[in-house]
């Protein structure tokens, strides 16, 4: 049972866009869920680091390292949550996950993996 679908990922030059997709068509959303829905993201050879958060509440928050780039928002109708990533730099490459969080739930996605050429 496929819960959690990220897609919106490929190769893109230094400076460009891309925009990613995260739907859980299984999950209920609304203003209550899920509480938190997270983007991550992994580099090979380095650890998972959290990229993007919203919660509940359409609350953002960003790490440093992509603050006024990356924009989350999600779509309650739609069951999907995206992060707008403008500017893209070479740093920026890596596998991107959803997470989605709400009480004892925890979903993962597979991932799409973003390329920034230089």
């Amino acid at each position: 049972q496929v819960q959690v679908v990220e897609s919106g990922g490929g190769l893109v030059q230094a400076g460009g866009s891309l925009r990613l997709s995260c739907v859980a068509p299984r999950m209920i959303f609304s203003v209550y869920s899920p509480k938190t829905v997270n983007w991550y993201r992994q580099a090979p050879g380095e650890q998972r680091e959290l990229v993007a958060s919203i919660d509940s509440r359409f609350v953002e928050s960003y790490a440093d390292a992509v603050k006024g780039r990356f924009t989350i928002s999600r779509n309650n109708s739609r069951k999907t949550v995206y992060l707008q990533m403008n500017s893209l730099k070479s740093d920026d490459t890596g596998h991107y996950y959803c997470n989605l969080v709400d009480g004892g739930t925890d979903l993962w996605g597979q991932g799409t993996q973003v390329t920034v050429s230089s």
